[in-house]
Parts: structure tokens; C-alpha cells; sequence
């Protein structure tokens, strides 16, 4: 890729006030000396020379050759209709089409630079997503080309109000995103607050929507995601026409949606291709999966360590048989054996599939039943814990279910200190937290705080179809 200008020469260039074309040519090439695959040709036209710059890495032959030599050499006219128009002193400009699969065509003659759209790098096909996967509905996903993930939304919404806003991101202006909504339907204020955003962050070099999403966050240090983000053209289809905005890059695979809600963490798009019976029963799976997953190994320190007397006599009879050979507190216990599950579920994903799918079955059963044999965990306890790391991925949304897994040893470490009173105010912080989160500045906790009866026909549960006829509070759409 070509190298961008330093502070020194781009002052050089923009405060020059008579600046020259050639020069422009020769710093272009002085930046490219280094990058194999910035190619300088010289082609003698009916308009004289044009020097051709490109990327051999980001255009195929047979493009350039239709799109570039063969009109140059015959009907260069088509050249000039179709081609952008380059200041030669905006050198930054210059840089980012050539590394974003531009062609640039300098005519000596007439000192004039031109850019043509001549991308054709190879990209992936169209295939069914991993991490989203349904059983009813559309089985197509999103891939890293940002032409194809809007095509792909555009087939769904065929609306001429669905607009899709370019802005250019960066110091050097070098990050493309798109913002999609529907213009009749989307709240005017979110949008321009979601600009100002993107437009007052300095982005990292590299640049993917997880790292946007982070960037423009209303609380940064929240564990809670603030966005939603999809992998899946239908989902981004269906929060578009609620009134919410998609962003867009390209070379990443997932689309983030906001303003989103807490309670639309546990929401997935196949919700809504099952009956509503069925759907209910499986938000109400993820959502208080999610309060179980936290609580329920902090419950066994709890009573073990301090309130015994709450458990039934057989039931307590078994946990202190079971716990007989334990020479650790119950504290001790449930940290090491949740750090086991965390380590065996990092190095599985890590792994090759084959492999690690076999390092975690394998590894989950060798290190369990060592564990109970040598005397150094409970048997209750193995259950308690694997239901919990279970439960964890019940969320639709990969992050919260990273976030389940964060908040469960605050929950752990204050019902070792506490017992159940600490869990009560990890709890009381934990619901304080969440009403204090707000996605774009809007209340995280819609439609409980503020209240929108309408919202809770589809919320933890999902009313018939029938009556799913209003939009989503925290959209604030337009009255169309």
C-alpha cells in the first residue's frame, strides 16, 4: 500500500500557493518506492501522455483493461464522463483511492488527474453465518465487502427513502462508514448525533465495526453493550424499518444497529418466523438465563458459608458429603473451578475446530473427574457450574453473553465476603447500572425506564403479530 504523507510535506503541500502537478507526481512516487504493487505506467493517448497509478493487489488485469487501457487507447471521451475529478493538491485524497482500489490518470498535457473506480479484488461468497445461525428464515449473512452487505439489505428494503450516507473518518480521512436508515421513519436528532459522533473519534489503523462500536459508546466502562450488532441481513432489515441506523464498513462482516435496548440483547430475528408461544418461551430462557448464570454458583458460596439454614436438611446432608474432602472454602472453590472452564473455553476456541471441539469434551471430563477424585471440588458444585457456563450462551448477541461471565465474579467475590447480603447489593448495583446506561443517549432500560406500555408486547414476551403494529420507543420514529 502506498505510505501516507507526513505533517512536514502535507503543510509543505497545502499552504504552497501555487502548486505544481508534476511535483504532486513525484511525491507519489517517492511515497510508493517501497510498495511493490504500486504500479507508474506512461500511455501515449489522442490527448498526449497519461501516466496510470494503481495497485496490482486491489485490481484485477482484465478490470483495468476494460475499464482503463482499452477506453484510453479508443474512446477517451467515456473516460472523461465517467471519471472523478482530482485536486492535485490534495495529496491525502490522491493516497486514499489508490489504496482504496482506484485508478488515477494524470494527463500531462492538460495538468489534470482523474480517478476511476476500478476495485476488483477478490472477495468471499455469499454463505450461511456460524455465529447466528437459525432454522427458520433467511440463511444468508453478511461478508467483508461493504457493496455486497448493502446490496444484501437493499433486496429486503425496497424503499427509495432507505438511504445510505457516506463519512470519511480519521485524520487522513482514510475510514469509510456507512450510515444506513430509512429517511421517512428514522428520528433526525439520534441521526445527526450519531454524525457529530463519527465524526469528532480518531480511529485506530485498523478500523472494524467491534472497534467502532467501542469508540462511540455512551459509557465506555460499562461491561454492557450498547449496540447491537448482526451478522444477518434480515435482522439489520427489521431494525431499519423501526426507525434505527446501521453502520456499515467495509472488510467487516457485522453491522451495528442503534439506539438498542437491554431487554433486545435477548432478541433474536427467528423470534419472529415462530409462533409467539414459542417465541416467548424462548426470550424468557434468555433473559432470566441471564440472572441465573450470575447467581447461581454465588448462591452455593453463600449458603455454604454463611446461610446453611436456609437449605432442606437431606439437601445440606448431601452438599457436606459432598464437600468432605474439600479442604478449600467454597470461594476457593468455585474461582478455581471457574477459571478451569474459562481456561478450557479459550483454548478451545483458539484451536483448530477438529481439535478444539476434542480439547473441550475430552478436557471438561479428564479435569472434572480429577478434580472430584483428588478431593479438590465437589460433585454439586460441577453441576452448578457447568449449567451456568451453559446458560451463558443462551444471549443471541456473542457480547452479552462475555458480559454474563464478567458480572458472575463480582456476584461470586461479594457472596464470599457478604454471603447473601452482598449479593443483594451486587445486585442493587447491578440494576443501578443499567439504569444509568443509555445507547446514544437514549435510556438502555426501555420500555421499563421510561415506560411505553406498547413496547412490552414485544419485549421478554411476544405478543401475536397481529398486534406488533407500533415502533419501538427507543427509535423515536417519525409519525409515517
Amino acid at each position: 500500500m502506498i505510505r501516507t504523507l507526513s505533517g512536514k510535506w502535507r503543510k509543505k503541500i497545502n499552504t504552497d500557493k501555487s502548486p505544481n502537478p508534476e511535483y504532486t507526481l513525484q511525491l507519489l512516487q517517492l511515497l510508493s518506492d517501497n510498495s511493490y504493487d504500486i504500479v507508474f505506467q506512461k500511455k501515449l493517448t489522442s490527448e498526449g501522455i497519461v501516466t496510470i497509478i494503481f495497485s496490482s493487489s486491489l485490481i484485477e488485469k482484465m478490470t483495468l483493461q476494460a475499464v482503463v487501457l482499452a477506453p484510453l487507447s479508443h474512446s477517451l471521451h467515456q473516460i472523461h464522463q465517467i471519471a472523478e475529478r482530482m485536486q492535485y493538491n490534495q495529496i491525502s485524497e490522491i493516497e486514499n483511492k489508490i489504496n482504496a482500489g482506484y485508478t488515477i490518470l494524470y494527463f500531462h498535457e492538460t495538468k489534470q488527474y482523474l480517478a476511476l473506480d476500478t476495485y476488483s479484488a477478490p472477495i468471499r461468497a455469499i454463505t450461511n453465518t456460524e455465529i447466528e445461525s437459525t432454522v427458520i428464515g433467511p440463511q444468508d449473512a453478511f461478508t467483508e465487502s461493504l457493496e455486497t452487505n448493502i446490496s444484501l439489505i437493499r433486496r429486503r428494503i425496497h424503499n427509495h427513502y432507505l438511504k445510505n450516507e457516506s463519512i470519511y473518518i480519521g485524520n487522513n480521512k482514510q475510514y469509510q462508514v456507512s450510515i444506513m436508515y430509512v429517511d421517512n421513519i428514522v428520528n433526525k436528532k439520534l441521526l445527526k448525533k450519531l454524525k457529530k459522533r463519527l465524526q469528532h473519534i480518531n480511529p485506530p489503523p485498523l478500523l472494524d465495526t467491534a472497534v467502532l462500536k467501542q469508540l462511540i459508546e455512551d459509557n465506555p466502562f460499562s461491561p454492557f453493550p450498547q449496540y447491537y450488532m448482526s451478522v444477518r441481513p434480515d435482522t439489520i432489515a427489521h431494525y431499519l424499518l423501526d426507525g434505527r441506523m446501521a453502520l456499515l464498513i467495509n472488510n467487516s462482516q457485522t453491522v451495528i444497529i442503534c439506539p438498542t435496548s437491554f431487554f433486545e440483547m435477548f432478541t433474536s430475528i427467528e423470534d419472529y418466523y415462530n409462533r409467539w408461544t414459542t417465541a416467548t418461551l424462548l426470550r424468557s430462557l434468555r433473559f432470566f438465563g441471564f440472572f441465573i448464570t450470575i447467581m447461581i454458583t454465588p448462591m452455593y458460596i453463600s449458603t455454604l458459608t454463611f446461610h446453611p439454614e436456609i437449605l432442606p436438611y437431606e439437601l445440606l446432608l448431601n452438599l457436606q458429603e459432598s464437600r468432605s474432602k474439600v479442604p478449600f472454602p467454597p470461594l476457593i472453590e468455585v474461582l478455581f473451578i471457574e477459571l478451569i472452564i474459562e481456561v478450557l473455553r479459550e483454548a478451545g476456541s483458539r484451536m483448530p475446530a477438529k481439535v478444539g471441539q476434542t480439547i473441550g469434551i475430552v478436557g471438561g471430563i479428564v479435569i472434572g473427574t480429577a478434580a472430584v477424585e483428588a478431593g479438590l471440588i465437589s460433585n454439586i458444585l460441577i453441576v452448578l457450574v457447568a449449567t451456568s457456563a451453559l446458560l451463558s450462551f443462551l444471549p443471541p448477541i456473542f457480547l452479552m453473553s462475555n458480559t454474563s461471565r464478567l458480572v458472575r465474579y463480582f456476584f461470586i467475590i461479594a457472596a464470599g465476603l457478604f454471603g447473601l447480603f452482598g449479593q443483594m447489593l451486587a445486585f442493587a448495583w447491578l440494576i443501578t447500572h443499567l439504569l444509568r446506561i443509555r445507547s446514544l443517549g437514549e435510556p438502555y432500560m426501555v420500555p421499563l425506564i421510561p415506560r411505553k406500555w406498547t413496547d412490552l408486547l414485544n419485549s421478554v414476551v411476544r405478543f401475536p403479530m397481529a398486534y406488533l403494529k407500533n415502533r419501538m420507543g427507543i427509535s423515536k420514529s417519525q409519525k409515517s
